[in-house]
């Protein structure tokens, strides 16, 4: 095969709407990867979240994991990217007291918020991982002392709401900090140019392949980095209009198997 990797966002993009693995998704990957070609799930779920999907798979995968700044090959960690904890006191603070939602940290496999709401339960269902409920200006304290990092934070509302936390945080001045929406309700917030791209970057390194052999493919805006970065960058059906501008092939939508179609009639068909 041309290319020798393949870098696949989960949600909205592997998995339908239902959050399914369709059957015909899952044989096209399967194939691929019988022909030796990698499989990288990249994505903003936490790493218990992206195993479930491996296993479901049942394919070897590496695992770029919370917005691609926690890489796991196996259970060990190939690559990481931390924020500074006044950056998490003050996304805290500023953000999700003032808008009275859960402010969710991520550092490697731990996951942790500092309360519930409808959008952690959705995610604990979806995960199958229930989270350490904490008090975020103590956790920072207790990192100090033992010189630990979040790689990620989050916050989630409803589209409308969420538009506007999302301009008020862009206006803000943490120069340390990407952030991007991987959903609808969700804003990912991660250390400064640790994107999906760079996560690809540091695992085509690892692997010793030329970054031009790999394929991405994405819906969002955090997945943006890496259609840009992938030698081809496929767009699903249902992405967003700026992802689309700058993919090289528009498959079809997460519901119509859109992995596997653009397998079987853009990739395969290009050889």
């Amino acid at each position: 095969m041309k290319y020798k990797l393949l870098c696949i966002d989960i949600d909205g993009t592997l998995l339908d709407d239902q959050k399914k693995l369709l059957p015909q998704v899952k044989e096209s990957i399967k194939k691929v990867a019988g022909k030796g070609v990698h499989i990288v799930l990249a994505s903003g779920r936490m790493p218990a979240g992206v195993g479930l999907i491996e296993k479901e798979l049942g394919v070897k995968c590496i695992k770029a994991c919370s917005a691609g700044t926690y890489i796991l090959s196996g259970d060990e960690c190939i690559g990481a990217g931390y924020l500074s904890l006044e950056t998490m006191k003050s996304v805290y603070t500023d953000i999700a007291e003032k808008y009275k939602i859960p402010l969710w940290i991520f550092c490697g496999k731990s996951w942790y918020v500092t309360s519930t709401d409808q959008y952690v339960e959705r995610e604990i269902h979806t995960i199958k991982r229930e989270p350490v409920v904490v008090d975020a200006i103590s956790l920072a304290g207790k990192w100090e002392c033992e010189s630990t990092r979040p790689n990620k934070l989050l916050v989630a509302a409803e589209p409308q709401k969420l538009k506007h936390i999302y301009k008020e945080m862009k206006e803000k001045d943490w120069k340390d900090i990407d952030m991007a929406c991987s959903a609808a309700d969700f804003i990912e917030i991660f250390p400064k140019g640790m994107t999906k791209g760079r996560a690809l970057s540091l695992i085509c390194n690892k692997l010793g392949i030329n970054i031009e052999e790999t394929v991405a493919f994405g819906d969002q805006e955090l997945d943006i980095p890496m259609i840009e970065a992938a030698g081809i960058g496929i767009a699903m059906g249902n992405a967003i209009q700026e992802l689309k501008d700058k993919a090289a092939f528009i498959t079809k939508s997460n519901n119509e198997a859109g992995i596997a179609y653009a397998i079987e009639n853009y990739l395969e068909k290009g050889e």
